[in-house]
């Protein structure tokens, strides 16, 4: 029980401020744009499912897939850094969008918005390149030991993800509520310091796994 509550400690910490539930869910209501309270409700509760299933899969088999491709973590903390950069700097020159949403606006978008849910919903927007890549790096530590201290290690870790899964959630959920009471220059200005985040997250994730990958490169002869 020792290794399960320390596990779940990690990946809750470790997790949340990469995930940032709130700071994405202002990334999310302007990429959404203006619908109804039904259709957040709908996507947060998919994306929510979609980003478990995601962590989990990176989990179990992330180090598995790497290895059998020979991927590196610098080369996927160097591409997703590209990918997460590129999402940052199309947010943080994307047009003021409108104000709160319409309520007569009909559910009729749901399926265009729902072929968006793993990308980029789910992948780079709330489970970025730094997500995971802290989930393969807790996923080797959880693999150490006795098949006991493993499999409470493990569960530690997915535990942490379901928390970490409500809370996207309820941000996503109830995004137009958040942001309600903010004037919509203030939450524009705010979403623009957000979108500026996020392109210095992927510039600094991109820039280390660059730093990786140059050190193992042959030194030049003399």
């Amino acid at each position: 029980m020792t290794e399960f509550a320390q596990f779940l400690g990690l990946s809750f910490t470790a997790l949340l401020p990469l995930i940032n539930p709130i700071g994405s869910a202002l990334v999310f209501m302007s990429m959404v744009g203006v619908a109804p309270a039904n259709v957040y409700k709908t996507l947060a509760r998919q994306i929510a499912f979609s980003t478990a299933l995601f962590l989990v899969a990176i989990d179990v088999a992330g180090a598995m897939v790497l290895k059998l491709f020979g991927i590196s973590l610098p080369v996927v903390q160097l591409a997703g850094g590209l990918v997460l950069a590129a999402m940052g700097w199309t947010l943080l020159n994307q047009k003021e969008a409108a104000g709160a949403p319409d309520p007569s606006l009909q559910a009729s978008d749901l399926p265009t918005l729902q072929r968006q849910i793993f990308y980029p919903f789910t992948f780079p927007l709330t489970a970025g390149p730094g997500a995971l890549v802290v989930t393969l790096t807790l996923s080797a530590h959880a693999s150490k030991g006795t098949l006991l201290h493993i499999v409470f290690a493990h569960l530690g870790v997915l535990s942490g993800m379901a928390l970490i899964c409500v809370a996207v959630f309820i941000a996503y959920a109830w995004a137009p509520k958040i942001t309600a009471k903010i004037s919509p220059s203030t939450a524009h200005g705010v979403l623009r310091v957000i979108a500026f985040v996020l392109l210095c997250i992927g510039v600094q994730i991109a820039w280390k796994g660059l730093s990786s990958l140059l050190i193992t490169l042959p030194s030049a002869p003399r």
